[in-house]
């Protein structure tokens, strides 16, 4: 199975907080995972986003694939998607 760039949720009920991780994609979503990235944190205006560029685009050139939802926050951070 391959590496996937994604979201495990944190924080409080309705109170969301997000880690951006390199996971295995069999492990369950807020399980294990191989290197935390970044965060994202959807309730503060604008959202915040902090990000290890060079460390999510090490993973991406190893072949890691992003899931849709941070595809899109990578885009609006100006990361490069393209292995």
């Amino acid at each position: 199975m391959p590496v996937k760039i994604r979201l495990a949720r944190h924080g409080a009920k309705k109170k969301p907080f997000y880690r951006i991780v390199a996971a295995d994609g069999r492990s369950p979503r807020d399980g294990r995972f191989l290197e935390n990235l970044g965060t994202y944190d959807p309730l503060k205006d604008p959202a915040q986003v902090v990000l290890k560029a060079e460390r999510v685009q090490y993973w991406i050139d190893q072949g890691a694939i992003p899931t849709d939802t941070v595809k899109s926050i990578l885009k609006r951070e100006g990361v490069s998607t393209r292995s």
